[in-house]
């Protein structure tokens, strides 16, 4: 009963939070002037002229260039940070350059909202590589998948894409920055540090020393969590009780790593201007993330089926790899949201889960549908209910539509090779590691495939938890995941973007008795078939011979 209170006050606070957000974010891409230029325009104003930023409308192709460009010009400039940081200052404890292989892989994951750690956090990067770098790509990196997700929707409604630049700037001048300004106060409030000073010294009472590690995590934790980034401070993440201190900083992560995924399909229908349309969508997937719960919850509550067997105690659940300061429920719960969202953070260790909660995890990630995250995801989404109305039209012998325009061959070419690519990326490079690399994984058999099962997944989705237990700070996994985590995020981004201006240049099709309405129940049920028919049954393969095979295995 009181997991269930717990999970039920999560979750509402989220669902309040949900549609006053989404039509925030709605105004803040609105260039028709608001009261919010009263605020932010000024600020805007000044940064457009250092920039030289130009505020007119681009094509699909000017968009994506402008996206791509501008981060490969900041994977760059952060590559170059990890490489010299220990030349430059705030370096208290003398950690060293990074080595080659891995600052390639640590510049890609954070600039692609991964977040991707081959490193220990406190002891892989100075304060200086946490602050400039580090936390710099974690406000550019959201900012730039959210400003994509609202030019695809704007294409999508038949308006103008916008301007990239603009976009980037309202995501982090109006969004970010004041959210994430202010949660860093409540999480320092409520005990996460915020200091410059070197790890503190303390002498045990038998008389050895310990060494604390602290350093400015508050303000590092707030945007880890709104931006949906995920990567610790600390290697242990938000288990960490510097980065995690109690049950009210838990909630306040869920709540902020929820913010934009459920968001999102508001700002949608405001902006296309069908709040029920985005209603149907939230719904949706409200249901597949109570579904992935309960699966979850229900597999770390029973316990290992192996050590059932034997007549171990098991009425707390599986506690392996938890905190128990958080138990199953928070740790159950957090793995979902945190999967579901493309985030990553972590507040017990995945690679611990059972192997049905594993499944769940992984399975959230090869969706990407369950709300997904900042912008990325939700895009991924609208993909899905392309294909849903494409298929409906198929079923009935008629053309699809969406939004009032034709779904014909280019965009479904487009649309099927975003499919295609997540796949791709995941499972080739799954056997490669397996069959070429097995060194590197710790656990031989179902487990260990699973591992590097995970850890390409989370690279393709761009959410960056993982089930460790795997040698990945090699050039091997340095430079395939890295690979993987730059393809996984722009190679969607640009396909998108061109069935967004494909659509935008497309004269809207009156409604008439014979089209597919995209806002009722109906259409719910069939983009829930098609996400769980087109998207799972991709990977369905995988999951066999992974966590599925290993929950068979530890059956008595």
């Amino acid at each position: 009963m009181v997991a269930f209170i717990s999970i039920t006050i999560t979750l509402l606070l989220v669902l309040l939070l949900a549609r006053p957000a989404g039509l925030y974010i709605a105004k803040a891409f609105t260039y028709n002037r608001t009261g919010l230029d009263k605020l932010f325009g000024p600020m805007e104003k000044l940064i457009y002229a250092i920039g030289g930023v130009r505020q007119d409308d681009q094509t699909w192709k000017k968009y994506a260039a402008a996206a791509v460009l501008s981060n490969a010009v900041m994977i760059t400039l952060v590559y170059i940070i990890f490489r010299t940081q220990a030349y430059l200052p705030l370096n208290p404890a003398d950690v060293p350059n990074m080595e080659t292989t891995l600052a390639f892989n640590t510049a890609i994951s954070f600039m692609t909202n991964t977040n991707l750690q081959h490193y220990s956090g406190e002891s892989g990067l100075s304060y200086l590589a946490q602050m400039i770098a580090i936390v710099f790509m974690m406000f550019t990196a959201p900012a730039t998948a959210l400003a994509v997700a609202i030019a695809f929707i704007r294409g999508l409604a038949g308006k103008p894409l916008g301007n990239f630049f603009v976009d980037l700037i309202r995501s982090i001048t109006r969004i970010l920055l004041p959210i994430s300004f202010v949660m860093a106060f409540v999480f320092i409030a409520l005990g996460v540090p915020q200091t410059l000073e070197p790890a503190a010294v303390a002498h045990t009472l038998e008389g050895a020393e310990q060494i604390i590690a602290r350093g400015p995590v508050g303000s590092f934790l707030s945007i880890k969590e709104l931006g949906n980034n995920g990567g610790g401070f600390f290697g242990v993440n938000s288990a960490h009780p510097f980065e995690n201190p109690d049950a009210i900083s838990n909630l306040l992560q869920i709540v902020l790593m929820m913010f934009f995924g459920t968001a999102l399909p508001f700002t949608y229908g405001k902006i296309v201007g069908n709040m029920k349309q985005g209603r149907i969508l939230f719904v949706s997937m409200a249901l597949l993330f109570v579904i992935m719960l309960g699966i979850s919850f229900t597999a770390e509550n029973a316990g290992n089926p192996a050590l059932n067997a034997m007549g171990v105690q098991h009425d707390q659940g599986s506690m392996e790899g938890k905190e128990v300061r958080f138990g199953i429920t928070e740790s159950s719960l957090y793995s979902v949201v945190t999967t579901s969202t493309e985030t990553g953070a972590v507040n017990a260790m995945h690679d611990s889960l059972t192997p049905l909660g594993g499944l769940v995890a992984i399975s959230n990630m090869m969706l990407n549908t369950v709300f997904g995250g900042v912008g990325a995801g939700f895009m991924n989404v609208l993909m899905y209910a392309i294909i849903g109305v494409f298929l409906a039209g198929l079923m009935v012998g008629r053309t699809p539509e969406f939004l009032g325009k034709k779904i014909e061959g280019k965009e479904m070419k487009l649309v099927a090779l975003t499919m295609l690519i997540s796949p791709f990326l995941i499972l080739v490079p799954t056997a490669i590691a397996v069959f070429g690399y097995p060194s590197t994984i710790s656990n031989p058999g179902f487990h260990g495939l699973t591992q590097a099962l995970y850890e390409y997944t989370s690279s393709a989705a761009n959410n960056g938890s993982g089930f460790e237990g795997l040698g990945d700070n090699t050039p091997f996994w340095n430079i395939s995941t890295g690979i993987v985590m730059y393809l996984g995020r722009f190679f969607s981004m640009v396909t998108l973007l061109a069935v967004a201006g494909s659509l935008a240049a497309k004269k809207t099709v009156p409604e008439t008795v014979g089209t597919f309405r995209t806002d009722n129940g109906l259409f719910a049920v069939v983009f829930l078939a098609s996400v769980l028919i087109v998207g799972a049954l991709t990977f369905f393969s995988g999951l066999v011979l992974g966590p599925i095979a290993e929950q068979l295995t530890l059956k008595p």
